[in-house]
């Protein structure tokens, strides 16, 4: 009769962990890799059709060449359905993104404010529902005869790319969320222009307040700009075009925000920060941060 090894009874109580353990690699072996998907955002090859769009314009695939869009909505998060709002949207380079990125599901704003001497703040539609001809609600200034002005190149963008979800506002910096948007948006940018409202007499902490409250809970402020030194505060704002990081962050976190994340992909650590186009010629170091409405 053949012998029973003495320690079976051991053998026998490890075999259903050995079983689970195997269980567990061929269960992990048949998920599919969602390795290009960003918690709660686009996936990699989403945000990747979205740039590749074939009726962007070249100045903006130019663009894309300093601003790496893909790498920015992935950090962001960007997902259908959201209500995006970009402060100091010049020529509207973000706020289309943005709007491809949210769908038609969600919208995204464009915010320039009124030129001097202009009347009070208003909202411009860019396209009315229905897709009819944009109907403003107040005359709008005369643009300048080489330079669009920015609410004429939001409509233009979203006429020209059928993006009935991109919309244009005309506020100023220190209310520049329509009434309607107050705790209605998900997400607020402003690209590379903050060091600019420094010297252009704009009262940040009433803007960065004004764009706290209009933000849902949770909310993201996420903000990019050219890095100056450390210690150098906004002393450098107006000549280098540079800010510096820690000083930005205790301004925006003075409104209440948290710091969440920041990312690396726009960072240059050879540039010495020292002038407004780096010696030798390379790109300016840039951060990007994200801050969260608790």
């Amino acid at each position: 009769m053949m012998r029973l090894p003495d320690n079976l009874p051991r053998l026998l109580r490890l075999r259903p962990a050995l079983l689970l353990t195997a269980l567990c690699l061929l269960s992990a072996c048949a998920t599919p890799d969602r390795s290009d998907t960003r918690p709660g955002g686009l996936s990699a090859a989403r945000i990747a059709a979205i740039v590749a769009s074939p009726d962007r314009s070249e100045a903006d695939r130019l663009n894309d060449q300093r601003r790496k869009p893909e790498p920015m909505l992935a950090f962001i998060g960007i997902r259908p359905g959201m209500v995006a709002l970009d402060l100091s949207t010049g020529a509207g380079y973000t706020a289309e993104l943005l709007a491809r990125a949210v769908g038609p599901s969600g919208r995204a704003y464009g915010q320039s404010r009124p030129p001097p001497g202009a009347n009070a703040p208003v909202r411009v539609a860019a396209v009315p529902e229905g897709n009819s001809a944009p109907q403003l609600a107040q005359a709008r200034p005369a643009a300048p005869a080489v330079r669009k002005s920015s609410v004429q190149a939001i409509e233009d963008r979203a006429q020209e790319h059928a993006l009935p979800q991109l919309f244009s506002v005309l506020r100023p910096f220190e209310d520049p969320v329509p009434d309607e948007l107050v705790r209605q948006l998900d997400l607020v940018t402003l690209m590379f222009n903050y060091h600019d409202l420094t010297y252009s007499g704009v009262d940040r902490g009433r803007m960065n307040a004004a764009v706290f409250a209009a933000l849902k809970p949770g909310g993201m402020y996420v903000i990019a700009d050219h890095a100056g030194r450390p210690g150098t505060g906004i002393s450098e704002a107006s000549t280098l075009h540079r800010i510096e990081e820690a000083f930005l962050v205790r301004e925006v976190e003075a409104a209440g925000f948290k710091l969440a994340d920041h990312a690396d992909f726009l960072r240059n650590p050879n540039d010495p920060r020292d002038k407004n186009t780096p010696e030798p010629a390379q790109p300016k170091d840039e951060f990007v941060l994200k801050f969260v409405k608790p």
